[in-house]
């Protein structure tokens, strides 16, 4: 466990610390994750934290000042930004659009792939000058970077006028560490590897008419590529009762959806040893919550079990959309990722979704460029694609993460490789979400408009509940509405459409 710095042979570690000189060597107290011992981790107790405030004397410590929050990376990441929001405005700040008004920024970050990391790295270079113009300016670094030592190391050796990194596992204590940055003469590091405890109650800023609701944190899957054991730690879901209670306070404040979050949202409840109850149940409860429409992310294809496949089929707020990672087409590279499933067990859950559920439709996350991933291999993920008929998905080039085990294999797909494959794999997904949006040609669908166009301001925007992104004209004041749109114009990501019921505005 890593919660701070200390030079070899001073007082122990405590939760945290001022830094050391910058010049001394931290690689001693630095290792990548451990793919053995992070494996070997039991069933720790997980405690579920329901007392949590902010302390008296921190509630007015923002009057008057403004932050900014520059979030990378999963819907996680953004919910976490929600959450930090919400403490920070309960201190009195106030958010502000301009990093160069903001007394305190915050970059929430994200370790899946290196050009993520690389953004944050070039984020802190830019930065630097207006530190050296605002002296007092508080600067953070948290998220899923900063629970990776390597990361922390980087930013103690190179980066020296951060003010503060904080990692995943204790954003609750975001309130006490600015606190500690404000006074402290050197950087304040808490980064906690030990997965953390559940804290209910946080306050939280959301914005907008769709509600992300965490069910669970961290992955026990160990994909061989994947960093996100170690960032977030072991599974732990949160207790049912407050998961329900916080969907129905969403349903009460008026939203019109709602997301269910985790790194592994089939995996809820699995950790449970005084009840059994799983994925499955908890979405049959959330059914009967007056809520229009209800998605979930991200699934794993070997937790899918029949039991939820047969409450989504009774539809309701359950929409007919499931973005389901496949990662690739061929067994050989799905073992060598650790996948635990195989090309035919995939295809047949997707046989079985597709036949409880009319209309049902599917993304995925596809890797390409996995090492030692033959022309043949490669193939079979088009041809996989092709029999599955995916309506968009996450496409990206492989590259190596630090402390996983794939990053030890040989990389040996040339880049210039990866990228061609990239593109006939792009190119395969376009065609395939054109031939599914052709469907709805002429068709009437069911809209939640989300407001007016970023691309055009004479159209508003909305999505349909498979997630398609529909334009057509209108007021503004629809916006928080569901509608119907009859579509006129069908492109490869998008549809045109026109109203086809006034029912909201004449209500």
């Amino acid at each position: 466990m890593m919660r701070g710095l200390r030079e070899k042979g001073s007082a122990p570690v405590t939760d945290s610390i001022k830094t050391a000189k910058p010049e001394k060597d931290y690689s001693i107290y630095f290792q990548p994750p451990s793919y053995r011992e992070a494996k070997k981790r039991g069933k720790e107790d997980v405690r579920v934290h329901y007392d949590f405030r902010i302390a008296d004397d921190l509630r007015t410590i923002g009057r008057g000042k403004l932050y900014h929050i520059q979030t990378y990376g999963c819907q996680m990441n953004e919910h976490d930004t929600e959450t930090m929001k919400g403490m920070l405005e309960e201190m009195g700040y106030a958010w502000t659009d301009h990093r160069r008004e903001a007394d305190i920024i915050l970059l929430n970050t994200c370790a899946i792939r290196e050009n993520a990391e690389d953004k944050v790295f070039g984020e802190l270079g830019h930065l630097k000058s207006l530190k050296t113009e605002k002296p007092d300016l508080i600067l953070g670094v948290c998220g899923c970077m900063s629970q990776e030592e390597g990361v922390v190391r980087r930013i103690l050796e190179k980066h020296q006028y951060v003010d503060l990194i904080f990692g995943t596992h204790n954003i609750h204590r975001l309130p006490e560490l600015l606190r500690e940055a404000m006074f402290a003469k050197e950087m304040v590091v808490e980064v906690w590897s030990k997965e953390g405890d559940i804290y209910e109650n946080l306050p939280k800023k959301r914005a907008g008419l769709k509600a992300w609701v965490n069910i669970m944190y961290g992955c026990d899957k160990f994909c061989t590529y994947c960093i996100v054991p170690y960032t977030r730690g072991k599974e732990r879901s949160r207790r049912p009762e407050d998961v329900i209670a916080e969907v129905r306070e969403l349903a009460r404040q008026g939203y019109k959806e709602i997301t269910l979050l985790g790194q592994n949202v089939n995996a809820y409840g699995k950790d449970f040893e005084d009840i059994n109850y799983r994925f499955g149940d908890l979405m049959a409860d959330i059914q009967k919550i007056d809520i229009p429409r209800v998605r979930f992310t991200t699934s794993h294809p070997r937790d899918f079990d029949d039991h939820l496949i047969e409450v989504l089929s009774r539809g309701g707020n359950m929409v007919e959309h499931i973005h389901l990672p496949v990662q690739s087409g061929s067994n050989e590279i799905l073992k060598r990722m650790s996948r635990k499933y195989t090309r035919e067990s995939y295809l047949e859950l997707v046989r079985k979704l597709k036949a409880a559920i009319p209309g049902l439709v599917l993304s995925t996350d596809i890797i390409v460029g996995f090492p030692g991933e033959t022309e043949e291999q490669f193939e079979e993920t088009l041809s996989l694609v092709r029999e599955v008929e995916f309506a968009s998905a996450f496409t990206f080039i492989y590259s190596p993460r630090e402390g996983t085990p794939a990053a030890q294999m040989e990389d040996n797909v040339p880049l210039e490789v990866k990228k061609e494959r990239l593109t006939r794999l792009n190119n395969l997904i376009a065609e395939l979400s054109r031939k599914d949006n052709e469907k709805l040609r002429g068709q009437t669908v069911e809209v939640l408009v989300e407001g007016v166009s970023k691309n055009n301001p004479e159209y508003l925007t909305g999505r349909t509940r498979t997630n398609k992104i529909v334009h057509f004209r209108g007021p503004e004041s629809l916006t928080g509405e569901l509608i119907d749109v009859r579509i006129t114009e069908v492109q490869t990501w998008l549809f045109k459409g026109e109203i086809a019921t006034l029912h909201a505005l004449e209500a």
